[in-house]
């Protein structure tokens, strides 16, 4: 299964925030998370702040931070570390590493 590292968490958890602000009294905003899904591009993933997981989507959470795995994502993301980190100019940016 795919672990978060404490960066990872805090990001998500900060992202889904917002997100949740921004949308005010909206039904379902508490359940906003990042999802993980496939790319146009056979080599990478996408990634996005989502309202809701989607009904086939793997639900991973770690210390109140949502992450939504697609389906066909979840069992390559297995025994996968998620970190991410926020440059200086506020970009985040997540890497993928394996466990072992």
């Amino acid at each position: 299964m795919l672990t978060l590292t404490e960066n990872a968490g805090t990001v998500v958890k900060t992202l889904a925030d917002r997100t949740i602000v921004s949308l005010g009294d909206t039904p379902g905003a508490s359940e906003v998370g990042l999802r993980i899904s496939t790319a146009e591009k056979g080599d990478s993933f996408d990634v996005a702040v989502a309202p809701r997981p989607e009904p086939t989507d793997q639900v991973v959470e770690s210390e109140g931070a949502r992450v939504y795995l697609e389906d066909i994502v979840a069992p390559v993301l297995d025994d996968t570390i998620l970190d991410a980190n926020v440059d200086d100019h506020g970009a985040v940016h997540f890497s993928l590493a394996r466990v072992g």
